[in-house]
């Protein structure tokens, strides 16, 4: 998986924090409301609460000038949101943030397959659009269906990853605190290199499990992984 899902999000006083100075009447129950009619639709973590990415916080920045500048009510507000994530203008290391659901399908899932993605946490929607790592996730999950393995199956996983991130969150929540672009750069630096040390302890205890199971792993495991995930369209029934 892409080790931008490890990249820190916000709590909604976070959120509240950020955009007050430029919102002085932004409030939890305003987020909320918003939330409710589905103008935002941030994550959310293993305990429940609501955890909100970079673009999150833009779309919520973007819904509130709306309305403080141009008065626009929600119906239009929405639809220029859904004409603006269409458009899918915004890029990260060379690839869209955002993809459409049509991507994601034309990477080797069906669309029952999809929902069952959804349903079990593996792939999370903002609207109508998903975050750009969901292509990772489609394309291991249909090498995996190979093997028989379904969404259900990877539950644990979704949950497993969700426990990382909130520890790598508690890392780099003082360094949040400081606010600040500079502060932004060093904690999003400390999350790669910490998702990273994490996946490498994750794959030396798979290792060590299936050894003590009498299992060989090869050497080369992770490089045959990553060619079959390349291959999952081939392999997806």
């Amino acid at each position: 998986m892409n080790a931008s899902f490890a990249r820190a999000y916000l709590g909604i006083g976070e959120v509240l924090v950020e955009l007050r100075a430029e919102f002085p009447d932004i409030s939890v129950s305003k987020i909320r409301f918003l939330e409710s009619e589905g103008l935002l639709c941030p994550a959310r973590s293993p305990s429940g609460y609501r955890r909100f990415s970079p673009a999150d916080v833009d779309q919520l920045r973007y819904i509130l000038a709306a309305q403080r500048d141009e008065y626009l009510p929600l119906r239009i507000i929405r639809e220029r949101l859904a004409k603006r994530n269409a458009d899918g203008t915004a890029t990260h290391s060379g690839r869209t943030e955002m993809v459409g659901r049509r991507e994601l399908l034309d990477a080797g899932v069906d669309e029952q397959q999809l929902a069952e993605l959804e349903t079990h946490g593996l792939v999370k929607r903002v609207g109508r659009l998903y975050g750009q790592e969901s292509l990772d996730v489609v394309a291991a999950v249909a090498a995996l269906s190979k093997y028989g393995v379904q969404a259900r199956h990877l539950r644990t996983v979704a949950t497993s990853a969700g426990r990382d991130v909130a520890l790598i969150e508690q890392l780099v929540g003082p360094v949040l605190r400081q606010r600040g672009q500079q502060a932004r750069q060093t904690a999003d630096r400390t999350a790669s290199e910490v998702a990273a040390l994490l996946l490498r302890l994750h794959g030396s205890l798979l290792e060590a499990g299936l050894a003590e199971a009498g299992l060989a792993v090869s050497g080369d495991q992770p490089e045959r992984s990553t060619e079959a995930i390349k291959d999952a369209s081939a392999w997806a029934p």
